[in-house]
């Protein structure tokens, strides 16, 4: 036993003599050492300044000054870490075993710049990927196998995290207070990372089931939860080293606006119905080049749901393209000026319902992003109408939105066609539509306020409007159209009475079919052609529909087809005033005109028979026509003057 004894005691002093040395050693000596340990091991450069002060028992531990960690060769010269101080502590008792047990890596102010190229992150160190790489022609290993790291405590206080892709910023994050810990290779390592933002704090939650599968490039499964100001996201999947992720994905929204602004789009207001509280899930996957898969999507916006599926490019703007369907897609209230930010209130600067709105109409939503929409539903409420079963196609491009409809309906028909908004240089609207058994007096009550006019139409129309209001849209409108009605009825006039045929149909005039064709300036709808037809009568009509001054200043002229037992004269009637009361009489000028007219003809008759009748008793002779009178004054004369002769010559 005395031998052992006295081995230890040599042991002990021996290993005294080399702490007692370390005691001694300047501080940059062992920093010097340190950073040639961490080269060999990493391949990286280790660079300490000030003082180094270390710690033995029972555990071997550094804390230095200002310190820098070199980057990957491919990555460029700023450093991939840095900080104002770092304290380093290892499990001593670990080492004897062959383990390296982190206790605490603790940086103050650090600056962290991870990057991602060709797959590689520089991340992952030279010399510890190698290890596993090669055999020699027997198959033994070229290289010992490195022996296994855990990490107890990982803390990070008021640091800036980097994240690069392909040599471009895709994050940076500053303020970032950082949690981590890895206490077993066994086990998972957990993350946990807070920083502030507009409206509050973002707080991440990572786990890592299997750390050293996921840092040699193999897919791992990953849980992250974010907390953030007015919502949070869930993601429950796999990811690599690249950073691409497949699981399936939440997003909850309690304040839309409040979660965009802490995401640093901060004025971005989301319009009521399309997600002001918004639920999303679905599969998601996600891959290096910023393209995101959505699959079996369900979005809850606000009191609309949506199914389908969309992919996603992150860039700027974003590239959008999304298969959804629906049952009732409420958006009527997506214009409602009450919105968040908004100090001009609900009410209209237009005051009137007669006239078109003077709020500046809010375009700004067509630059969010590129996209091609594809939509299908049972029924869409807009603002003023709603579409019944319809499939659409919405295109965006820089501000320019292009919705197809193949087909839409509405007004209980059918729309084929497309509607364009443009804000690339100030708003414009256009659209070029072909209708199908539309009801009209939905139609016109819906758009104009106009309720006497019913019936089924189908037509054309081409317009095109400008300006940053409703009413300098209307003001504006120019373009072309026209229109086929069949079977249908005008109320508050009655053609029949107007035309003496008796009692009328009680102020309402039903007409077998109604054509016309209109073009469009300057807000106003001008008319020539149009042809009505009734059971007994035809009308024409030509006008003026002031669409800006929502304004009417039109003349129907019916025409009798029958001779009505002489009773019947042609009354036009003028249709004057605003749409929402406008004055419809006949023009009485014409028809007293037209009246007197007739009379005058028939005072000329009646003096004109007379006087042939009278003349025909004069001269004997029956006469009809002013051409006989000189014939009967010739034929009396001639009898007249052989009389006279005969008494000249003696006869009787």
């Amino acid at each position: 036993m005395k031998w052992l004894v006295r081995l230890l005691i040599i042991f002990v002093a021996v290993f005294g003599l080399i702490i007692g040395a370390l005691l001694l050693m300047p501080a940059d000596k062992l920093g010097a050492i340190l950073a040639e340990q961490v080269k060999a091991r990493t391949g990286r450069e280790l660079t300490l300044s000030g003082d180094v002060h270390l710690s033995f028992w029972p555990v071997l531990g550094m804390e230095t000054g200002p310190v820098t960690f070199s980057n990957a060769p491919w990555a460029g010269s700023e450093p991939m870490l840095s900080a104002k101080s770092l304290s380093v502590g290892v499990d001593a008792t670990a080492l004897f075993s062959g383990e390296m047990r982190v206790k605490r890596v603790i940086a103050e102010s650090p600056v962290i710049r991870l990057e991602i190229s060709d797959g590689r992150g520089n991340w992952v160190l030279g010399n510890v990927a190698s290890a596993t790489q090669g055999s020699d022609s027997t198959g033994s290993s070229q290289q010992s196998e490195t022996a296994p790291i855990t990490l107890e405590r990982l803390e990070f206080s008021d640091a800036r995290l980097i994240y690069l892709e392909n040599g471009k910023v895709s994050m940076d994050f500053v303020d970032v207070d950082l949690f981590a810990s890895w206490p077993q290779v066994s086990a998972p390592m957990d993350l946990q990372a807070q920083m502030p933002v507009p409206g509050g704090a973002v707080q991440v939650d990572m786990k890592i089931p299997d750390l050293p599968a996921f840092s040699s490039g193999v897919v791992t499964p990953l849980q992250v939860a974010l907390l953030a100001p007015g919502g949070d996201i869930g993601f429950g999947g796999r990811v690599n080293l690249a950073g691409e992720m497949d699981g399936n994905v939440d997003i909850i929204a309690n304040d839309t606006h409040k979660m965009l602004a802490a995401f640093g789009q901060g004025g971005v207001v989301v319009p009521k119905g399309l997600g002001r509280i918004a639920k999303i899930d679905g599969q998601m996957t996600y891959t290096r080049d910023g393209r995101i898969s959505l699959r079996g999507m369900t979005a809850q916006l606000d009191d609309n749901r949506l199914n389908g599926e969309a992919d996603i490019v992150i860039s700027n703007p974003p590239q959008v393209t999304a298969r959804l369907n629906t049952r009732n897609l409420d958006l009527s209230k997506v214009s409602d000026t009450n919105t968040i930010g908004s100090t001009s209130g609900s009410a209209s600067k237009s005051g009137s319902s007669d006239k078109w709105s003077t709020d500046p109409i809010d375009a700004s939503a067509l630059s969010l992003a590129n996209a091609s929409i594809r939509l299908q539903a049972e029924s869409i409420a807009v603002p003023g109408m709603t579409f019944g079963q319809s499939d659409l196609t919405l295109d965006l491009e820089r501000s320019r939105a292009v919705l197809k409809m193949h087909p839409a309906s509405l007004f209980s028909g059918q729309l084929n066609g497309q509607v364009v908004a443009n804000n690339r240089n100030g708003l414009s609207v256009g659209g070029d539509l072909n209708a199908k058994n539309i009801d009209l007096k939905e139609a016109l009550e819906t758009l104009g306020d106009i309720k006497r006019l019913s019936g089924k139409a189908s037509g054309s129309l081409q317009f095109l409007g400008v300006g940053q209001t409703e009413e300098q849209i209307m003001r504006s409108l120019s373009g072309k159209g026209d229109i086929d009605v069949g079977k249908g009825v005008i109320s508050g006039l009655d053609l029949d009475r107007l035309m003496g045929r008796g009692s009328g149909s009680g102020g309402t005039t039903v007409f077998n079919s109604l054509t016309a064709s209109f073009s469009m300036k300057d807000g106003d709808l001008k008319n020539d052609d149009l042809l009505m037809k009734l059971d007994n009568f035809r009308a024409d009509g030509k006008g003026q529909v002031g669409l800006g001054a929502r304004n009417i200043d039109y003349v129907f002229t019916p025409v009798a087809l029958r001779a009505n037992s002489g009773d019947g004269i042609s009354v036009p009637v003028r249709i004057v005033g605003p749409w929402s009361d406008p004055s419809i009489k006949p023009d009485l000028t014409k028809v007293i005109e037209a009246a007197a007219e007739g009379k005058v003809k028939e005072i000329e008759d009646d003096a004109k028979q007379k006087v042939l009748k009278k003349v025909g008793n004069e001269l004997d002779a029956t006469i009809t026509e002013t051409d006989q009178v000189e014939d009967a004054l010739k034929k009396k004369l001639e009898d007249e003057a052989k009389k006279g002769l005969l008494k000249l010559l003696g006869g009787d």
